[in-house]
């Protein structure tokens, strides 16, 4: 296709042959565009990661909670987490039995913990608190508690899930006081859970992590251990952000051989006869995804050069949120190969000085009318859009396995923003 950049989604026909300024006409920008082969490739890579039968893979549904995905990750054959009543019902509308649904909440109300209870869904909990609530909630029934196991790992400290410095899990020490809330409400100890943070590169830590958690359970007393269903491991696999610096990807055989002979091991030592799971959300989803954008205006402010498009930071945050790096291609029709480099500033439509999408980037020169390609987006992406400055979420489209592609959600339109007010 002619572009000035684009030999990245070149290489993976991410566009199915379709030019992506076609797709930005036909179905509108922003937009954002998912690849069902790239996302197969991705479920089946990490489903590999061990042949142990009682291997799982749960998906962290906050990362992309589109039901056509959702649907292509079922019949691959993961399992699935749901952190809110709307990731719940999303779940369930993609298909999903309930027993194939985990949910792991945190500091939750007492109508959400009983909404999950009626769904007849094991639950998992992070504090005190939430255990006391949910065995008044469900005397005699069966949960899960999340620990911190004090090693975190991640790309932003505001990733980072276990550790000191975290809002998430029980403290290892508060097992006694855990023990007797689990006493006093009859219930049954069903799983352990923990989630050392976000986007980690190097498997090491979370092989630690794990080590942690099977010496817990394994530490656990012989009636406690003989209740355990589901060891979960969480999840935080990373994917390499800058492909057009040629990033190094995680080592998933590594990983996979660590976690295999882990939990074989275990499972051998202790007799233990439950799951293993673990919780990639970003992993499967980051890579299928792309965003579309338009270049609507260029100028230059003293000596830096801006780039300033439709992409504000209500269509994609985590640049905004956590200084994240998204590599940028530029398509532009009847023109290719141009080498000339410059140093901009790729800004959003979002009346706010932070609105900044890439900066200072080293690009061929974005002019007027060019359509950008923001990579790797499929991942807290759409899933943390919002209407902010009241402008309009983008469309979802996937290029189907076969090519062809399917509007997956329609974009906003200004009768949904009055759609809930006025009531």
């Amino acid at each position: 296709m002619p572009a000035l950049r684009s030999s990245y989604t070149d290489k993976l026909s991410f566009f199915g042959g379709i030019p992506p300024q076609q797709l930005a006409t036909a179905y509108g920008s922003p937009l954002y565009i998912y690849n069902e082969n790239i996302l197969r490739r991705s479920c089946r890579e990490v489903l590999k990661l061990s042949e142990h039968p009682g291997f799982r893979v749960n998906y962290s549904a906050k990362a992309n909670s589109n039901p056509s995905l959702l649907r292509i990750i079922r019949e691959e054959g993961c399992l699935a987490d749901a952190m809110s009543p709307g990731e719940l019902r999303m779940n369930l509308h993609a298909g999903f039995p309930r027993e194939q649904i985990l949910y792991v909440c945190n500091n939750v109300a007492e109508a959400e913990l009983k909404n999950a209870v009626e769904h007849g869904l094991l639950v998992s909990v992070d504090s005190l608190a939430q255990l006391d609530l949910y065995g008044r909630i469900n005397r005699g029934g069966r949960v899960m508690l999340r620990f911190n196991p004090g090693i975190g790992a991640g790309h932003h400290q505001k990733v980072v899930t276990a550790g000191k410095a975290t809002k998430f899990g029980i403290s290892p020490e508060e097992l006694g006081e855990a023990r007797a809330l689990l006493a006093g409400h009859n219930l049954t100890l069903a799983g352990l859970n923990q989630h050392i943070g976000s986007l980690f590169m190097e498997p090491g830590g979370y092989l630690d992590a794990m080590d942690w958690l099977l010496a817990f359970a394994a530490a656990l007393c012989p009636g406690e251990f003989a209740q355990l269903e589901i060891l979960d491991f969480g999840g935080g696999f990373g994917i390499p952000y800058r492909k057009y610096e040629n990033e190094a990807r995680l080592d998933m055989v590594a990983l996979g051989r660590g976690i295999h002979e882990r939990i074989s091991a275990f499972a051998a030592q202790t007799g233990y006869k439950g799951c293993f799971y673990v919780e990639p959300g970003r992993y499967i989803v980051a890579e299928c995804g792309l965003l579309l954008g338009t270049v609507h205006a260029v100028k230059t402010t003293a000596g830096r050069r801006y780039a300033g498009t439709d992409l504000g930071f209500n269509t994609l945050m985590r640049p905004v949120m956590y200084n994240s790096h998204h590599d940028i291609e530029i398509y532009r029709a009847g023109e290719q190969n141009e080498t000339k480099l410059l140093t901009q500033t790729v800004v959003g439509n979002i009346c706010e000085s932070g609105d900044i999408l890439a900066e200072h980037r080293n690009l061929p020169e974005i002019r007027i009318g060019d359509i950008l390609g923001v990579l790797d987006a499929g991942a807290y992406g759409f899933a943390m859009c919002s209407n902010y400055n009241l402008r309009l979420r983008p469309a979802e489209l996937l290029i189907c396995a076969d090519g062809s592609c399917r509007l997956i959600r329609r974009r906003d339109s200004l009768d949904d923003l009055l759609r809930n007010v006025d009531v």
